[in-house]
């Protein structure tokens, strides 16, 4: 479901850092959003990534990150909310082992956007991932003028009511 809209100036969906300490469980997340149309950077560990996104240009220099929860050093709630103060507008969604509704809370309470469970299921990472791209896209559309809106929304009510 490749949309024109959203192929960013490389030509790709977006680019996506994935930390996750388990290499192989890195590599087919890899291979499933880079199949996607995805650009992939990866980290083994919270060190390496906050060393990738301070070598890159820009306040954004990914759209989104995908972050498993348990790693040896820095975990990823620590990184939750070293991302969250140091890149604001970048989305973050946690990889965990485990399905808490208490934990999915804690999260987003740290600020990160969702969650996946793992094993990771190809079809519910992209619609993840895609939203988190698509979040932070939005973020750099202009801004609707209140008398855009306003016109719109009366062509809309006028094609409801008397089309």
């Amino acid at each position: 479901m490749e949309n024109q809209d959203s192929i960013t100036a490389n030509g790709t969906l977006g680019r996506v850092l994935v930390i996750e300490d388990v290499a192989v469980v890195r590599r087919s997340i890899r291979m499933i959003l880079a199949n996607a149309g995805y650009e992939v950077a990866e980290a083994a560990n919270g060190d390496e990534a906050i060393e990738i996104l301070q070598a890159s240009e820009g306040p954004r220099p990914v759209d989104a990150i995908l972050s498993d929860l348990r790693m040896p050093r820095i975990d990823g709630v620590e990184l939750i909310v070293y991302f969250r103060t140091r890149y604001p507008a970048i989305p973050v969604v946690s990889l965990t082992t485990y399905q808490d509704v208490e934990l999915a809370v804690a999260l987003m309470r740290k600020g990160a956007m969702d969650f996946i469970v793992k094993p990771v299921l190809q079809d519910e990472l992209l619609a993840v991932i895609g939203r988190a791209v698509g979040q932070n896209a939005a973020l750099n559309d202009p801004i609707v003028s209140y008398k855009e809106l306003r016109q719109g929304t009366e062509n809309q009510l006028g094609k409801r009511v008397g089309g």
